[in-house]
């Protein structure tokens, strides 16, 4: 049995081929690059037409290798946060609206008092923020900005349900997973807070809502066009998109209470899989499926934040590695808020951004680089804190991650804590993989835990001045944030 697995991430889209046993099948990989649109004003959009062509020359190339004629269910994760308005023939009318984009910044006031300053409320009630990131701000900035396209709009979507509209010539559900990034959701009883949809955007977003189902509603039967493209696919089940996060988490082997899963891609996140009573402000409350729901904060920073220090400050990664190795904890005197993209978790202000202080003419590139790095250990520590999971073992994944043991230290330090690296390098899609075994075969989720690498433990005077350096960076949040 051979599961194909489609993963839309923030920088590429890939697909992939795994055995009955979740393992990648070695050489099966087929990706091309893709970016998001960004500019100075905070939009952070993608072309869902270059998605498209982008994971069809992906699937076009997969299907040449020996072991896709047996595919047995095809799965996708997609980078969770996204919307696009699609028009009466089911083409895209819109970019693709991203968790990253900030150009409705301006409507979280607006929102905040149709809410009646309670925003709690609303927290508790859908699991997510009153915040850029999610699809209220967004739709109210676009309906307010640009109405005329906003009326184009026949059905609000997201990239999955788009494409699988495109494959098979008719309008697919979205899944629970994606649906709880919206911030419409009602995690628990799975429908939409019509309600809320009403109060804060209007009747026109009410009758432009998906169907919801979940993941395992499957769809078969490609129309002519594509049947013919992939006859191998003819009549294979997709799964629906499922979240990018929530997946992680289960190939991370962070199935339950007992695990914490951090990821560190392009972005970061902490999650875990648990229920909770009430949401510390600085979480959310997402789904990995129905009844699994899934706990945490993620931050807009990541390898995002390593990528821009080595490119705009001509960094040369020679070396590197073994330089911030030898470099002790907050050894260059600097202060750093690392939110080159804005905030999410843990304070979720809306005009957020990256701020350096201390520099002094002796501070050097790479005085910058590791201020950058330990700065977002330690925002992730404030994540970490919020879990209120003492007893949970860290499971860390993620490119960027996985790149560099002298930032897997960092994150220790901050943590207080051991890091337990993962040899598995495919955890999105591996989690993808695990998902549809399950449903297809009934094979437990924990049933094979990924391979550790190496278990980074806490130096004691790294733990010492990277809980220094939080207290400044904590002091300096307060000061600009407060």
């Amino acid at each position: 049995m051979t599961l194909l697995v489609i993963d839309l991430g923030s920088s590429s889209a890939r697909a992939l081929l795994f055995d009955d046993d979740a393992r990648l099948i070695p050489g099966s990989i087929r990706s091309r690059r893709q970016d998001f649109h960004t500019d100075r004003a905070g939009r952070a959009t993608a072309d869902p037409a270059r998605i498209r062509a982008n994971i069809e020359a992906c699937l076009d190339e997969v299907l040449q290798q020996p072991a896709a004629r047996s595919i047995h269910a095809v799965g996708m994760a997609s980078f969770a946060g996204n919307w696009l308005g699609l028009d009466e023939t089911g083409e895209a009318c819109t970019p693709v609206f991203t968790y990253a984009d900030t150009l409705s910044r301006d409507e979280i006031p607006r929102l905040l008092h149709k809410l009646g300053g309670d925003a709690d409320r609303y927290h508790q009630a859908v699991g997510c923020m009153l915040h850029t990131a999610y699809l209220p701000a967004q739709y109210a900035h676009l309906l307010r900005k640009n109405p005329a396209a906003e009326a184009r709009i026949k059905r609000v979507s997201d990239i999955g349900g788009f494409l699988y509209g495109r494959w098979f010539g008719r309008e697919t559900p979205t899944s629970y997973s994606i649906a709880s990034w919206s911030g419409l959701l009602h995690t628990r009883e799975l429908v939409w807070r019509r309600e809320y949809a009403h109060l804060l955007v209007g009747e026109t977003l009410l009758d432009k809502l998906p169907t919801l189902a979940d993941f395992d509603s499957v769809q078969r039967g490609l129309s002519v066009r594509y049947a013919e493209r992939w006859p191998a696919l003819r009549d294979t089940p997709f799964f629906l998109a499922l979240g990018d996060g929530a997946v992680a988490n289960i190939g991370s082997g962070a199935v339950d209470a007992r695990h914490i899963a951090l990821t560190i891609g392009t972005t970061s996140a902490l999650r875990v899989v648990r229920e909770i009573p009430r949401l510390p402000a600085g979480l959310w409350r997402y789904l990995v499926c129905a009844g699994m729901p899934l706990v945490g904060g993620a931050t807009s920073e990541g390898g995002n934040v390593y990528q821009w220090a080595v490119q705009e400050l001509d960094i040369d990664e020679a070396g590197l590695e073994g330089t911030l190795r030898e470099r002790a904890p907050d050894s260059h005197g600097l202060t750093v808020l690392p939110l080159l993209a804005g905030e999410r978790s843990p304070g979720w202000q809306p005009n957020a951004s990256g701020t350096i202080h201390g520099i002094r003419r002796g501070a050097s590139r790479i005085d910058i680089l590791q201020a950058q790095l330990e700065a977002v250990a330690i925002r992730l520590s404030l994540i970490l804190e919020l879990l209120e999971a003492e007893e949970g073992v860290v499971m860390a994944g993620g490119g960027a991650l996985g790149a560099s043991r002298a930032w897997a230290q960092m994150i220790a330090d901050a943590f207080d804590r051991p890091i337990h690296l993962l040899a598995e390098a495919e955890i999105t899609a591996r989690g993808v993989a695990l998902l549809l075994r399950r449903s297809l075969d009934h094979v437990p989720l924990d049933a094979d835990p990924p391979p550790i690498c190496a278990v980074i433990e806490p130096d004691a005077a790294g733990v010492k001045a990277l809980r220094a350096a939080r207290d400044r960076q904590t002091d300096l949040y307060r000061r600009l944030y407060s």
